[in-house]
């Protein structure tokens, strides 16, 4: 396996550990750009999930998840990962154009939440029982005032909840000329989501916190595998956005519905072999997120969670470490 190392600044211990690579399969034109807003898994405000996801040379495109909105988006500019002179405001209501959220869990919605009242009226995608969630849970006028167009009244509409059904066909994502299929992940027990984001024929696709199906005592992820395999196959999977939360070794016990660099690299594995092989997944873009810091050890936690997903047994993928603010082209 082999790393691509981003263009923006990294810390000591992290650009020690990363091995930059050429691809090694031809080189297509991007089909995607992805501007990290969040890229950590809690402990500190200000980087939760979040991801903006357009279509290449889209000026529109969604995020998938919102922990963090705002901090990312100047992260983002003063980084280049939007161009110069670009305005947050801008970003935050005309760029995303709508929002995908793979569960209510605080670290994934609290950007979302915090901005809802200078936001622009917008669509929020997500299986049902997410839906419902924030609406139970946030916009219910006691944790938040109600900017949904469902729950407790007074409505204020600002968001429009758009409920997605698990593994349907592709449902178009306003105008953003992107589509999205929702297929469920489990997170401790817990309700998640894989989102198969295409542009044409291209894919890509954002995943939410998940344990491995082994410990969760669930199908969900091998079903998600066996859903993209096709996709991966015919080169069509342009990349996989999914967590690594905790360095190893690490309990089961204690994975609270996480992965780690054994048990990603073993859940790739069932992918390769669904696949075709691991020369179907040479060069895969692996995107790698949701890492969750120590409090005082953010670069070390990130160190050894790269080191160990290149020293580690798994297919030949390219690991991308992603960094806040750092756009990637796939």
């Amino acid at each position: 396996m082999t790393f691509l190392r981003q263009s923006g600044p990294l810390s000591a211990v992290l650009a020690a550990t990363i091995l930059a690579a050429p691809l090694s399969a031809a080189a297509k034109d991007p089909a995607f750009d992805i501007v990290p807003l969040g890229v950590e898994g809690g402990v500190v405000e200000g980087s939760t999930s979040a991801w903006f996801i357009a279509a290449h040379g889209r000026e529109q495109g969604l995020a998938c998840d919102a922990g963090t909105l705002v901090p990312g988006i100047r992260a983002a500019i003063a980084k280049g990962g939007f161009p110069a002179g670009t305005q947050a405001s801008d970003v935050l209501h005309r760029r995303i154009g709508a929002y995908l959220i793979t569960h209510p869990h605080l670290d994934h919605v609290a950007g979302l939440v915090m901005v809802s009242p200078d936001d622009s009226a917008k669509p929020i995608f997500a299986l049902p029982e997410v839906n419902a969630a924030l609406a139970a849970d946030y916009f219910n006028w006691s944790a938040w005032p109600n900017m949904g167009d469902r729950g407790k009244p007074p409505l204020l509409a600002r968001y429009r909840y758009q409920d997605l059904t698990a593994g349907s066909d592709p449902v178009p994502v306003g105008e953003t000329g992107l589509t999205v299929t929702a297929l469920p992940l489990s997170h401790s027990g817990a309700l998640s989501t894989a989102f198969l984001i295409r542009a044409g024929k291209e894919a890509v696709l954002c995943m939410g916190d998940t344990g491995p199906d082994a410990v969760e005592r669930s199908t969900r992820l091998e079903v998600l595998w066996q859903a993209v395999a096709p996709l991966v196959s015919a080169g069509h999977l342009r990349a996989i956005i999914i967590e690594t939360s905790y360095p190893d070794p690490r309990k089961d016990a204690e994975l609270f519905g996480h992965l780690t660099p054994a048990w990603l690299h073993r859940e790739l594995s069932r992918l390769t072999g669904l696949a075709g092989g691991g020369e179907k997944v040479k060069g895969l873009p692996v995107v790698i997120g949701h890492i969750k810091p120590a409090i005082d050890g953010k670069a070390e936690t990130v160190g050894t969670i790269t080191r160990q997903l290149a020293e580690g047994n798994g297919p030949p993928v390219r690991y991308v470490i992603a960094e806040q603010g750092v756009g990637l082209k796939f």
